[in-house]
């Protein structure tokens, strides 16, 4: 069998708009890659069954679509080659490495996972790259790993229950559980989100220690919890700051990833409005991940 491999230029403020782009057009697999000093750019595969001109024709009508919203978008036609079976699965799989995050973790797809990766000393956290977002290799996950691991490091914090709003992969749940949490609460309002959160727990032997449930913050009406992460976009994020502050514990802690670095002060002020103290900040290749202490009581 044969695949198309449709690759383009892109920057921060159009990768999500053209990833569920090409997500709708039937993509088996979509990668973003940052490798400087090369531009960002998302390579997309597709089945030879689909038309090459019409996914460059559909797209080029997005892209002039986005343009006329006022985003920055490269006049730059997309590159289309063929590639066979061998190739797909070669191309797909090399875009995905084991990558080491933070201190102690090692995010490893399934056909890295071999049992002598723990013996690095490292705590693996196998992912399926999928339709969901999050796998470690794009800076906004990766920052939420490290801010989590650093809440997560003392005996006393790993007693702590976790809320995870929009879970995608489930890469912060499972982590959240490999590094001592006993429980995680798992949101998405996705359905293949769900679906690969509960493959991925299930593969990593944590599926009875993580809840999913297709809902948003605001359908959710737990107990506060001691530990909150979000990885989403700035907007939601702004959107989303008044269920926060009612499902973070008094002095606990959220973690918000997915926040361009230019944007953090924005963030960080619209949250400091609730009460909340930016603790600790981690910036990846133009994506900031932000910390924040819940105040000590909730007004």
């Amino acid at each position: 069998m044969a695949f198309w491999q449709l690759t383009l230029p892109t920057s921060p403020e159009t990768a999500d708009a053209l990833t569920n782009f090409l997500w709708e057009q039937g993509a088996l697999g979509v990668v973003e890659e940052e490798i400087p000093p090369a531009a960002p750019s998302l390579r997309a595969f597709f089945a030879d069954t689909a038309s090459s001109t019409g996914l460059v024709r559909a797209l080029t009508d997005y892209q002039a679509s986005l343009r006329s919203l006022g985003f920055a978008v490269a006049r730059v036609d997309p590159d289309v080659t063929s590639l066979h079976d061998g190739e797909w699965a070669s191309a797909w799989q090399q875009s995905f490495p084991p990558i080491e995050v933070g201190e102690r973790l090692l995010v490893v797809p399934p056909w890295e996972a071999r049992e002598d990766r723990s013996r690095s000393g490292r705590i693996p956290v196998v992912i399926e790259p999928g339709r969901a977002f999050g796998t470690g290799h794009h800076g906004s996950t990766e920052g939420c790993l490290v801010l989590l691991e650093q809440a997560l490091a003392s005996p006393s914090r790993q007693a702590t229950p976790v809320l995870d709003i929009g879970t995608g992969t489930g890469i912060l749940a499972v982590a959240a559980v490999k590094l001592g949490a006993p429980t995680v609460l798992a949101l998405d309002t996705d359905p293949d989100a769900i679906a690969a959160a509960r493959l991925n727990a299930d593969r990593n032997a944590c599926g009875d220690r993580v809840a999913l449930e297709m809902k948003g913050p605001e359908e959710t009406f737990a107990p506060p919890f001691p530990l909150v992460v979000a990885n989403l976009l700035t907007h939601t994020h702004l959107a989303f700051r008044t269920h926060y502050e009612r499902l973070t514990a008094a002095g606990g802690s959220l973690i918000l990833g997915g926040i361009l670095a230019d944007e953090d002060a924005q963030v960080a002020s619209a949250l400091g409005t609730s009460g909340f103290t930016l603790t600790a900040r981690v910036t990846i290749e133009g994506w900031a991940s932000l910390r924040f202490r819940a105040p000590a009581s909730h007004r």
